[in-house]
């Protein structure tokens, strides 16, 4: 990988005979392998048959993937390595999410209970697939001008994510650089968002336990009235923190569950609540712990529960590198022209993608997924997610002009 300029790109007639297309018969094939993918949802670290199935499909091409030391996911190389010449390594995510698929009328819904790919990772493991047996052949006519690495790694999911153990498996030796895509349901197939800085938020965890003195709806004076100090709690720690936290950090307290009470004239003595804290920058996200913690035992207390809170660190912002952010530019350029790329905003959502730019310069792009014109209004991490499958092509052609141009330039 190299940063040796953001702007020494390939001059356009070369770039105009990039090779790395995608051959018709492979993008019916990556679109079959994606669907396949898609009715088979595994969750995190327990990613055994895609694991499987990407192995078979690599080694169907005479490459030597590797699973990773944690069982789930593989690295391999294409190329022959050289220690002088760090590679270029290409990222995806395999896992998928529990939530219940809710798609109609499309033929590769899941057909596991409550799993689906509503984050599109299925999507990006493809295109990195497509995007190895692309390179492969390259290198077999002595096109390949530096070996590349794919990383296709378990549990993005689970906090504070697969990329660290990813990492301890060795994934990144050898690597000088590192480039990812992420789905997103806002922008056209066809096309890409990039930004250099940071383009994700730093993400964590909290579950809350509040305890007290249960007793009868008719003498709420005698309790610690639980459902109102949870519902006191979940309303009131997001506001206390918006004005304890400079608003240009972003810091953001979401709920995803609330539990208390088993009948409706039970004051209960126990009550759950667990979300979510993300914020835009490094300083608010190492001082967040502290402050939620003071925040959620102050509204507890006020209401006379006891609260026990466990914070789970997550990951860190994704800060795109600007020059591999450059990289990727004149990759899709050289595929689609300049048009073809939209300037894309700091999202909230978290991706430990991050712990490997803690490591290596790296970029994520925002992979355009709806289809053009289409009214649909699908999002991430939603039962009925899908995606245009021509950004599987875009995804491909991305990654395999990025290796090409990063080789020809070492």
């Amino acid at each position: 990988m190299s940063c040796e300029s953001e702007n020494d790109d390939l001059p356009a007639e070369a770039e105009a005979a990039l090779p790395g297309t995608l051959p018709e018969a492979l993008r019916a094939e990556l679109i079959a392998f994606r669907r396949d993918m898609h009715m088979h949802p595994e969750l995190g670290n327990q990613e055994f048959r895609t694991t499987a199935a990407l192995k078979h499909r690599l080694e169907q091409a005479g490459l030597v993937p590797r699973v990773l030391t944690t069982g789930t996911g593989l690295m391999c190389d294409i190329g022959t390595p050289d220690p002088a010449r760090p590679m270029l390594a290409l990222r995806a995510d395999i896992d998928a999410l529990p939530i219940p698929d809710t798609k109609t009328g499309v033929p590769y819904r899941s057909t596991v209970p409550d799993r689906a790919h509503a984050c599109g990772h299925d999507v990006h493991t493809t295109a990195v697939l497509g995007a190895g047996l692309v390179l492969s052949e390259l290198d077999r006519q002595g096109q390949l001008p530096n070996a590349v690495r794919l990383i296709f790694q378990p549990a993005e999911e689970v906090l504070p994510g697969g990329a660290a153990d990813a990492i301890e498996s060795g994934v990144l030796d050898g690597v000088g650089g590192i480039i990812a895509v992420h789905c997103d349901p806002r922008v056209d197939a066809g096309l890409i968002g990039l930004r250099p800085g940071p383009i994700t938020s730093a993400c964590d965890r909290v579950e809350i336990s509040l305890d007290g003195p249960g007793g009868h709806t008719a003498r709420p004076h005698l309790t610690t009235d639980m459902v109102t100090a949870v519902a006191k709690v979940a309303a009131e720690v997001p506001a206390l923190l918006a004005r304890r936290v400079d608003a240009r950090s972003g810091l953001s307290v979401t709920w995803g569950r609330i539990a208390s009470g088993h009948a409706c004239n039970v004051i209960p003595q126990h009550a759950e609540l667990s979300g979510t804290v993300r914020c835009l920058d490094l300083p608010a996200w190492r001082d967040a712990p502290d402050l939620v913690h003071a925040a959620i035992d102050e509204i507890a207390t006020l209401h006379h529960a006891k609260s026990q809170i466990e914070y789970i660190r997550g990951v860190p912002p994704v800060v795109n590198d600007p020059v591999v952010t450059e990289l990727l530019r004149a990759a899709q350029t050289a595929r689609r022209g300049s048009y073809a790329i939209e300037d894309t905003e700091q999202s909230l959502g978290g991706e430990d993608f991050s712990w490997y730019l803690e490591q290596v310069p790296g970029a994520m792009a925002r992979l355009g997924v709806r289809a053009p014109g289409s009214q649909a209004r699908y999002d991430l991490h939603r039962g009925d997610f899908d995606v245009d499958e021509h950004a599987i092509e875009v995804g491909v052609e991305l990654f395999t002009a990025a290796a090409l141009i990063d080789g020809n330039r070492l």
